[in-house]
C-alpha cells in the first residue's frame, strides 16, 4: 500500500496515500479496532454543517484568510455532497469526547482544502487542521454541537414527516370504518362494543400524542454548545464567536439554533438529548400498542379473531404452505424493542458524566440516531405494507359480536348489575344466546330485550 507521513504531537506516522484524513484518525483506527459500527453518517454531516459555519464566521472576524474559508467550505460542502464518504472510517467506540472524530474532519478538510488551494495533502499542506479548520473551537464544544444539528435534522426531516404519514393513514382508516360496530376487549376478555372506526381513532390519537412530545423536546436542541471550548469558558476563542456559528447554522439549516445560555452544562450533560430520546420512547410505546393490536385483529385466517385483513406480502413458513404473517409487525416491534434498550443505554450514558464533560457523547448519539432512523424508516414500512391494505372483515366482526356476551351489560339500567350477570352466566353455562338466558330467567320480555339490547346504541353515552 502506497503511503504517505503525516505528523501530531505525537510525531509521525504513515498514511494510505489515497485517503485524506490524517495522523491522529489514523492513530484512531490503529487502535480501537471495536464492532463494525463506524460513527452515523447524521453526525459526519453536521460536523460537516459546524466546520462550514466556524470557517465562514472566523473569516467574517477576521481570524482566518479568505482563500482558506473558501477552501475549507467548499471541502466541506463536498463532505455534504457524499464525495467523501469513505474517508470517515472510526468507530463509535472511541474516546467519549468524540474528539477522534472532530479531528477526522478536521485533517479532511484540512487536506481537500490544500488541494483547492493547489497544494498537497499530508505535512506540506496549506490548511493546518487545529490551527485553522478547528480554530476557536474543542471537540468538548464542537462534537455537542453537531450532535444537536444531527438530532434536531432527525427528527425534523425523518421522524415527524413519517409520523405524520402513518397518521394520516391510520385516521383515513378510522373514517372508513366508523359505522363497524364490533365487540371491545380488555384484558383480553370480552367487553362492550365500540367501532372498529373508534378503535382505529385511539390510534390516531397516541401519535398525536407522541407528535406533540417530540416537538416539544425541540427547543432545548435548538441551543448549541460552540463558544464553549474547552470546559465551558470560551478560552482561546472570540466572544461573538458561538453566537455567530449558532446564527450561520440557523440560516444554513433554516432551524432556529441559538447559542446555549450556559456553556457549562452545554459541555457537562446532555440531559436535552435524555429528554427527546424520551419522547422517542414513547412513540416506540405506542407503536408496539398499535402493532400488536393490528396482528392480533388479523390473526387467523381461520381460527384467531380476523376481524381485520392485512396484506399478504410474502410465504411466511418454510414448513407450512400457504401460510402468511404479519411481518410489518413484528418488524415494527422488534425495532421498538431495540429503540427501549437505546434508552436505557442512552440515560446511563447522560448520566455519567463527571465535572466538566460528559465523555458518552458517540455512545448517546449514535443510540439516538439509531432510534430516529429505526422509527422513521419502521413507521413507513409499517404504513406503506400494511396500514395501506388493511380492510375490515364484516362478517366476521357480526359474528364474534352477536356471541359476546357483554351485551348483556345494556339490560343493567333496566334489571340491575345482579341479574344482568346472571343471564350472562346462563348464557355461558348452557351454551344458549343471551336472549334465549333472559327470557328462560323471566328477567325480560321479547320487546324489551329487542328494545335495550342494541350494539349500535352501544358504543355511545346514552341519550337523555
Amino acid at each position: 500500500m502506497h503511503t504517505r507521513t503525516e505528523s501530531d504531537s505525537f510525531g509521525t506516522i504513515e498514511v494510505p496515500a489515497g485517503h485524506l484524513w490524517g495522523a491522529q484518525t489514523q492513530r484512531s483506527l490503529a487502535h480501537f479496532h471495536i464492532s463494525r459500527e463506524t460513527m452515523p453518517s447524521e453526525i459526519i454531516m453536521a460536523l460537516a454543517q459546524v466546520k462550514r459555519a466556524c470557517a465562514r464566521v472566523n473569516g467574517k472576524l477576521g481570524l482566518l484568510d479568505s482563500g482558506k474559508v473558501a477552501a475549507i467550505m467548499q471541502a466541506a460542502d463536498e463532505v455534504l455532497a457524499g464525495q467523501h464518504e469513505n474517508e470517515f472510517p472510526l468507530s463509535v467506540w472511541q474516546t467519549g469526547s468524540g474528539t477522534q472524530s472532530n479531528m477526522n474532519m478536521n485533517e479532511v478538510l484540512a487536506n481537500r482544502a490544500s488541494e483547492l488551494l493547489g497544494g498537497e495533502r499530508g505535512m506540506a499542506r496549506r490548511v493546518h487542521p487545529n490551527d485553522e479548520v478547528n480554530l476557536g473551537q474543542s471537540s468538548n464544544d464542537i462534537f455537542p454541537t453537531a450532535m444537536h444539528v444531527a438530532a434536531v435534522t432527525a427528527l425534523t426531516q425523518k421522524v415527524l414527516p413519517s409520523l405524520a404519514g402513518l397518521g394520516a393513514s391510520l385516521e383515513q382508516k378510522s373514517a372508513a370504518f366508523a359505522n363497524l360496530v364490533k365487540i371491545g376487549r380488555t384484558h383480553l376478555q370480552d367487553a362492550t362494543p365500540l367501532t372498529l372506526g373508534q378503535e382505529f381513532s385511539g390510534y390516531v390519537a397516541q401519535l398525536c400524542h407522541a407528535e406533540t412530545a417530540i416537538r416539544a423536546v425541540l427547543p432545548p436542541l435548538y441551543q448549541l454548545a460552540a463558544g464553549g471550548t474547552a470546559v465551558g469558558t470560551g478560552l482561546n476563542t472570540h466572544a461573538e464567536f458561538g453566537a455567530r456559528v449558532a446564527a450561520e447554522l440557523a440560516c444554513d439549516c433554516e432551524l432556529p439554533f441559538t447559542s446555549a445560555d450556559n456553556k457549562f452544562a452545554a459541555l457537562a450533560a446532555n440531559d436535552e438529548l435524555v429528554a427527546a430520546h424520551g419522547a422517542l420512547k414513547t412513540l416506540a410505546v405506542a407503536l408496539m400498542k398499535i402493532a400488536n393490536d393490528v396482528r392480533w385483529l388479523a390473526s387467523g385466517p381461520r381460527s384467531g379473531l380476523g376481524e381485520i385483513s392485512i396484506p399478504a406480502n410474502e410465504p411466511g413458513s418454510s414448513i407450512m404452505p400457504g401460510k402468511v404473517n404479519p411481518t410489518q409487525c413484528e418488524a415494527l416491534t422488534m425495532l421498538c424493542c431495540q429503540i427501549f434498550g437505546n434508552d436505557v443505554a442512552l440515560t446511563v450514558g447522560a448520566a455519567s458524566g463527571n465535572f466538566e464533560l460528559n465523555v458518552f457523547k458517540p455512545l448517546i448519539i449514535n443510540n439516538f440516531l439509531q432510534s430516529a432512523r429505526l422509527l422513521s424508516e419502521g413507521m413507513a414500512s409499517f404504513e406503506e405494507h400494511c396500514v395501506l391494505g388493511v380492510e375490515a372483515n364484516p362478517a366476521r366482526i357480526a359474528e364474534l359480536l352477536n356471541q359476546s356476551l357483554m351485551l348483556v351489560t345494556a339490560l343493567t339500567p333496566h334489571i340491575g348489575y345482579d341479574r344482568a350477570a346472571e343471564i350472562a352466566k346462563l348464557a355461558h353455562r348452557d351454551g344458549s344466546t343471551l336472549k334465549q338466558a333472559a327470557l328462560a330467567l323471566g328477567y325480560v320480555t321479547v320487546a324489551d330485550f329487542d328494545r335495550w339490547v342494541q350494539p349500535a346504541e352501544m358504543v355511545h353515552p346514552a341519550k337523555t
